[in-house]
Formats: C-alpha cells, structure tokens, sequence
C-alpha cells in the first residue's frame, strides 16, 4: 500500500510538473497584449487602396473600413496625409472572387464565398522601414442571399460592405499583433 501511495504521488508530480512546463514553454500569450508596431508610430496616415480588379468600389469599402477600424482601436491618430505622419498604411486589392456555394431547387445560388486577396503594407512614413507587409494578405467569408428576393442583385453590394469591415477588423488585428 505504502509503495502504491509514493508511485502515485511521483505520477501525480511528474504530471504537474509537465503540465507547468506546457504552459509556460508553449508561447501562449493574450491575444492583443503584445504589438510589434513601435511605440514611437503615432501619427498615421491611410492612403486609398488601389484596386486592381473588375469590382467597382471595392478599394473605397475596404478603405473606409480599414480606417474605421483603426479609429475604433484608438492606438494611432489618424492624419490626413503623408507629411505629418509617422508611418503610412496602403495596399492594394490583387483579387477579388464571388463564387457560388450552394444552390436553391431552381439552380440560384443561394450561398456565395467572397473571396479578396491585397498586398498590404505598413511602412515608416519615407519608406525607409517596413514595419509590416503582407503580399497576399487573403480574406474568405461566405454569406447567404435570398433568392426570392425583389432586391436580389443588390444583396451582394451589402454583402460586400459587411465583408469589407470583417477584412478590415481581422487585417488591423494582424498588422498590430505582428502576424
């Protein structure tokens, strides 16, 4: 009995002492305690996106809500053009998809992913340093339409804004994150 008690209590510390070492060793960290953005990057300016793909008005959603999403963040002030700023935020919308997922009995599509891919980049006002970039920074989210609809062909500029601000709200989050 005594030998079951002293194998138990081994077993029970070598398990305690693995679990501790898990999780101080795996990296974890709070989501959005950390940034890699200097602290001396105050003032920023967000230049229009351009947009190289056959969606009209893309760049200016994706624009606007990027930089909505930095003003609900309230880490920089944002500046009406490059003099005056410390760093400068532009992109480029590479590619842009609407494809069907799924469809209704009649052959309409009734869900459809939206895909967009951008090159962004986040540089020292100059151009001297990047501070971060992603060349195909991709954003997928699926959205339904109802078919039946009157305004049926007109879902798909609201699913476009919406998407717009997800891409916005996950794209500054990786920027100021580091990912």
């Amino acid at each position: 009995m005594k030998v079951l008690l002293s194998r138990s209590r081994y077993c029970l510390a070598v398990v305690s002492l693995a679990a501790a070492t898990l999780l101080l060793g795996c990296g974890y960290a709070l989501v959005g305690r950390v940034s890699s953005i200097p602290e001396d990057i105050q003032d920023i300016y967000v230049a229009p996106m351009e947009n190289r793909t056959q969606r009209a008005q893309l760049e200016q959603f994706l624009t606007q809500a990027i930089t909505d999403e930095l003003v609900t963040r309230r880490r920089f002030n944002l500046v009406g053009g490059q003099a005056g700023a410390d760093a400068e935020l532009h992109g480029t919308v590479k590619s842009f998809r609407v494809t069907p997922v799924t469809f209704d009995d009649d052959g309409r599509g009734q869900e459809y992913e939206i895909s967009i891919v951008a090159d962004v980049s986040f540089e020292r006002t100059g151009g001297d340093e990047v501070v971060w970039s992603n060349d195909s920074y991709l954003f997928k989210e699926i959205y339904e339409i109802d078919s039946s609809a009157d305004d049926y062909f007109d879902q798909e500029n609201v699913a476009i804004l919406e998407a717009s601000l997800r891409f916005a709200e996950t794209m500054v989050s990786d920027l100021l994150e580091g990912f």
